[in-house]
């Protein structure tokens, strides 16, 4: 799994840092165990509902963080395994809300779970799942429940402002960044931190792994804002477009809008998407076009900006393997778009 975040052997050779790659491994295998047995139910609908998208697959990106920063302390025990599975949990959970509202016909390349199985129910799998979440959580103690809280908030006001967008006078693009720390930064941050909370590590790494997990956090949505755009099905698992054609929010639309003001074929180009939207026409060769629009090279280079700022909140932790594997873990992520 840590071979997919660019954490592979040829980068990390000496042997200390084999044994921390080897250590993030053996955490990795152990929290899927557990994200099994946690999210089985007694109830037979619930039991196959919860697993459904723990089944469909997914990076571990958040579990992954915690068992890495847990190196820069005493490394993986118990308490940092519970918490990983914890949040790995929330952010499943966190997923089938967002397919509801996004009104969203894949995951993970299957079926969401409301198409499958209705909006109440995907909500309340969804529910389930959190509650499980809190569960483990709060075997951890009051600091834990407090972090876990204060990330379940920012969730929920990322949801709520993506939801009624910018207020009058607030900069759309200003306001998108914004939900992105709130919705997928804000866990990851958590991720990266209560590795760090868990593994005895001084205190004073908590608030620089935190800012690098937010910062990656962004960046890892902006570069999904153009693998949206990618032609390859295999590598992606969604139709080109699907986020375009549904009318969610991206980085490149909001830059093709913003150049539209002054630009007569950015115009054109989002005259023809809105279009399509309403007719409900393929509109494959607008989302072409946008792919090979500047918007989307500047989305581009928004996100690598952004993995730059998160390297440099861990300039401060000590050389040695964790800080290299973050390093080259942000590194993995804008080179997904390339």
């Amino acid at each position: 799994m840590v071979a997919s975040l660019g954490l592979t052997e040829a980068i990390f050779a000496t042997a200390e840092e084999r044994r921390v790659v080897d250590q993030v491994e053996k955490g990795l295998e152990a929290v899927e165990a557990r994200l099994l047995t946690e999210v089985a139910f007694a109830d037979e609908l619930a039991d196959v509902t919860s697993r459904y998208l723990l089944e469909a697959g997914g990076k571990r990106v958040r579990p992954t963080l915690t068992l890495l920063t847990s190196q820069l302390g005493g490394g993986v025990d118990d308490r940092v395994l519970t918490a990983a599975t914890a949040l790995e949990i929330t952010h499943l959970a966190s997923l089938y809300h967002d397919d509801v509202m996004d009104e969203a016909h894949m995951r993970r390349g299957v079926p969401s779970a409301q198409t499958v199985w209705g909006n109440s129910v995907a909500i309340l799998s969804g529910d389930l799942l959190f509650a499980r979440a809190s569960k483990l959580i709060a075997s951890l103690g009051e600091d834990a429940i407090r972090l876990q809280a204060d990330t379940f908030e920012r969730l929920c006001l990322g949801q709520l402002h993506e939801t009624i967008g910018p207020r009058e006078g607030e900069d759309p693009i200003e306001h998108y960044i914004q939900v992105l720390a709130d919705k997928t930064g804000s866990l990851i941050a958590a991720a990266a931190r209560i590795g760090i909370s868990f593994s005895e590590a001084s205190a004073a790494f908590e608030a620089q792994v935190e800012e690098f997990g937010e910062k990656i956090g962004v960046a890892f949505q902006l570069v999904d804002d153009v693998i949206d755009l990618s032609a390859e099905f295999e590598e992606t698992g969604k139709v080109a477009g699907t986020d375009l054609r549904a009318g969610v929010v991206t980085l490149p639309l909001l830059y093709l809008q913003r150049d539209a003001e002054t630009d007569l074929d950015a115009a054109d180009l989002l005259a023809r998407i809105e279009a399509g939207r309403e007719a409900e026409t393929p509109l494959d060769a607008e989302i072409a076009q946008l792919r090979e629009h500047s918007a989307t090279a500047r989305t581009i280079e928004e996100a690598h900006r952004w993995a730059r700022e998160a390297q440099d909140a861990i300039a401060p932790l000590p050389e040695g393997p964790v800080k290299k594997a973050l390093t080259r873990f942000a590194d993995s992520i804008v080179e997904r778009s390339s």
